[in-house]
């Protein structure tokens, strides 16, 4: 499965969203996507189940529990595909960029 195929999931984006914070126990993952898509604990476990399985994941016990961190190495093949597409974008936010800071200084000379 390629990286796109793993991320292409919302459950699965949500679920490495939530672990890129920290690592996270099995159940307050599955607490947290259960409230925000609906879906069933062990629905959750196949999702961390396919993370696992493709390096996003790693997960190790903690007593009766199972704690989930992400793994940055899969990720490294998504940033690799971006990269011929930043040329999009790039010129773009740089330009956003410099409006901020003519805005701030308009505002720091409209306060003096």
């Amino acid at each position: 499965m390629h990286a796109f195929d793993v991320l292409g999931d919302p459950v699965r984006r949500r679920l490495l969203e939530l672990l890129a914070d920290g690592e996270r126990a099995a159940g307050d993952l599955a607490e947290t996507v259960h409230a925000e898509f609906g879906i069933s604990q062990p629905a959750v476990s196949q999702h961390l189940k396919v993370l696992r399985e493709h390096g996003f994941a790693s997960v190790r016990p903690e007593g009766a529990r199972r704690v989930y961190a992400v793994r940055a190495e899969p990720l490294q093949e998504v940033d690799d595909w971006l990269r011929a597409f930043h040329r999009y974008w790039t010129p773009r936010l740089a330009a956003l960029d410099t409006e901020i800071a003519r805005g701030q200084r308009a505002r720091r000379t409209k306060e003096t």
